[in-house]
């Protein structure tokens, strides 16, 4: 059995929200590429729409934008996801996930693009432990 979790980020309030699905849901998010958008009703999020921006699979390999695959690949990186060089016009080799969801993918990252009537804030609630800032 896969446990998916997706990260739901508001842009509006700044915080970020996980929620994990299980199968039965990740395979309604299979195909969907970084860049997508998808009616959250189908994670229970009724009335929001969120939009994909990345995600990692079952080993940490962060799915990259621009490669075109559901595999793993070996890439020749100068920056971007996945690799962060040292100094200015150094390439190195780097394993990434490609932009396209598969059963692999561990997380999902996205981005409110349209709210539902009620707030993520009344869905998630407040932790335990979280105090309220004044």
């Amino acid at each position: 059995m896969v446990e998916c979790k997706i990260v739901i980020n508001n842009p509006k309030t700044g915080k970020s929200y996980q929620k994990v699905i299980d199968d039965k849901k990740l395979k309604t998010l299979i195909g969907l590429k970084i860049g997508d958008e998808f009616d959250a009703g189908l994670i229970d999020l009724p009335g929001y729409k969120l939009k994909i921006t990345g995600g990692s699979d079952r080993d940490g390999f962060p799915m990259r934008p621009g490669v075109h695959t559901t595999a793993r690949i070996k890439i020749l990186a100068s920056g971007g996801v996945g690799y962060n060089p040292p100094e200015k016009g150094v390439k190195r080799r780097k394993s990434v996930r490609g932009e396209i969801i598969d059963i692999d993918i561990a997380q999902i990252n996205a981005i409110v693009v349209k709210e539902g009537k009620q707030k993520l804030e009344e869905i998630f609630g407040k932790k335990e432990g979280e105090e309220t800032t004044k």
